[in-house]
């Protein structure tokens, strides 16, 4: 038994992962089949490319800043300071997580366009005398959701390093006359680099290969968009190969830097039995805190404010605020053609995607924890892979791949065209092992941690009193590990409820759109289209918090833990 879920396990990631990485490697450095780096220097002579490729590392970089700016003082905060009503404020500041940015983009359009809420109330206070497109290209725009939706991963990731971290090196600073800043600067930003480096490592790359926003603020500019529409004419122009190698190459660099330095850095401490001295904040200190954190979550939850009033709006027009309110377009949601199919796919393919999940992490773990196989050790990279390989490239190469894909073997030919590997023909079972695949890795190490917190001994006492392997999974290990599988699922089924980068390029027909391309869909459309894909978005975010809320109570883990980095 064993063995067979090692040998399922490693054929069923080398067909669904390394295949299709293979296939973009395979194209993208060929030629008329033989070696040649002819993409690389079409990308470098073309001027579009270069502005895209451009836009994107400027876009990822000022995203780390920002979340940087955000981040590190919101950390310091809460760690060395106490005031009321800190752990309420500390789950709210996880709450920009729940909704993805290219939902709020929808309703961001509304309050950032020139004649939106923004401009309205500025001209309104005499501070502006003529609109502003606050969007410009779009941008900034992107920049700005980007920033709102991923400092709490800065946050908590600097949070758990100050957990960590040992203070009696600071104490030892301060006691030879150093200033705050000199400490911070020498002592105490480099024992922080490690969960910094992990944060902004995915900040970075998220931000690199966000498809949906750019695409609800229609900028093409960017290079996930540009290998978005390359997918168009693949066959024809393949620069698109080059695009997504150097979105693999980047993000491997990235990730490989970011292990090395962690576990070899010399800057890494214990946690001492020292703490630093948390200080009371009270008076003007504290209203100047609160302040603080109030107009930043403000600012954050302006994505979901936006979404929730579009959805409720029955008209918004030239008004700070929707100048009437109507349910309709949530009525609409349940009864639309293309939003009751929207939600019947999604829920059954991510239902089905659960279920695969689980199984996939469960027998990895189980094979991980409880086996001694040569080979474990390169099953354990690939069931981790997925962390590293945006969800963008996971789609790009199960399009290119499976589309049309033929094979001889013992001389006979065997075709897949139009068949349900085939993505232009029927994407279903290809979307439900991305959304799988993407959610792999956190399923496998809950399990491995289950695992191996379960004592051995117990099973072998249940074999020893003449339970079967099977009597011994049911009533010993199953119900031990059930709580992370459950929690763990909960969470894959409510992301793959709103997946954005393998819906958008992989469900090629509308009788197959799940709900992210149906919101995507209806953003484009001018009469109610906005409004019935933010009554959507809402439904989306209800569901990803309940789901949070049904999996913290059952692991008894905080919201935030489950977006820990390092």
């Amino acid at each position: 038994m064993k063995r067979t879920l090692f040998i399922i396990s490693f054929v069923f990631l080398a067909i669904f992962l390394i295949f299709p990485l293979g296939y973009i490697f395979s194209h993208g450095f060929s030629a008329k089949g033989v070696f040649s780096l002819q993409i690389f220097k079409s990308l470098a002579s073309n001027y579009l490319i270069r502005e895209s490729v451009t836009n994107s590392f400027l876009l990822g970089f000022l995203a780390v800043i920002f979340t940087t700016i955000i981040g590190f003082p919101l950390a310091f905060l809460f760690y060395r300071y106490e005031f009321p009503a800190k752990n309420a404020l500390r789950i709210l500041f996880f709450l920009p997580m729940i909704v993805s940015p290219f939902v709020g983009a929808i309703g961001m359009r509304q309050i950032l366009s020139r004649f939106g809420s923004v401009n309205l109330i500025l001209m309104k206070l005499g501070i502006l005398h003529y609109p502003v497109s606050w969007l410009g290209s779009g941008f900034w725009g992107i920049l700005i959701l980007e920033t709102l939706h991923l400092y709490p991963i800065m946050f908590l990731n600097i949070s758990a390093t100050l957990n960590n971290f040992d203070t009696s090196c600071e104490e030892a600073s301060y006691s030879l006359g150093a200033t705050f800043w000199q400490t911070f600067r020498k002592i105490t930003f480099p024992l922080l680099l490690p969960g910094y480096f992990a944060a902004s490592s995915i900040i970075f790359i998220w931000a690199l290969t966000d498809l949906g926003t750019p695409l609800v603020f229609e900028f093409p500019k960017l290079i996930s968009v540009q290998i978005f529409q390359a997918l168009t004419n693949i066959n024809i122009n393949p620069m698109g190969y080059g695009l997504v190698i150097i979105v693999i190459v980047l993000t491997l660099v990235l990730f490989t830097f970011t292990k090395r330095y962690i576990e070899k850095t010399p800057y890494v401490t214990q946690k001492s039995s020292l703490r630093f001295q948390i200080t009371q904040l009270q008076g003007k200190k504290l209203i100047l805190a609160y302040a603080g954190m109030f107009f930043l979550l403000f600012l954050s939850l302006i994505p979901h404010i936006s979404i929730i009033l579009t959805s409720f709006s029955e008209k918004w027009f030239f008004s700070i605020l929707p100048q009437d309110y109507s349910t309709r377009f949530y009525q609409t949601v349940f009864t639309h053609p293309l939003t009751k199919t929207g939600i019947f796919n999604s829920l059954f393919y991510s239902t089905l995607s659960t279920l695969l999940t689980i199984c996939l992490g469960f027998s990895i773990g189980f094979v991980l924890a409880r086996t001694k196989f040569k080979g474990r050790g390169l099953l354990d990279i690939l069931s981790m892979l997925p962390l590293v390989i945006p969800g963008i490239i996971i789609a790009f190469g199960y399009f290119t791949a499976f589309s049309g894909i033929t094979f001889s073997f013992l001389g006979r030919t065997f075709s897949f065209s139009n068949t349900i590997l085939d993505p232009r023909y029927n994407p279903i079972l290809l979307l439900i092992i991305s959304y799988s695949i993407r959610r792999l890795p956190y399923l496998v190490r809950t399990t491995y941690s289950s695992f191996q917190q379960l004592n051995e001994n117990l099973e072998e006492a249940s074999y020893n009193l003449g339970a079967n392997h099977f009597t011994t999974f049911r009533r010993i290990t199953l119900p031990l590990i059930s709580p992370g599988l459950f929690a763990g699922g909960i969470l894959v089924f409510a992301f793959s409820m709103l997946e954005v980068s393998s819906t958008l390029i992989l469900a090629y027909k509308e009788k197959f759109f799940p709900i992210s391309k149906v919101i995507y869909t209806l953003a484009g459309r001018i009469t109610d289209g906005p409004y019935v894909a933010s009554a959507l978005g809402v439904l989306g975010m209800i569901l990803i918090g309940i789901s949070f809320a049904i999996a913290s109570k059952i692991v008894s883990k905080r919201i935030g833990e489950f977006f820990r980095i390092g």
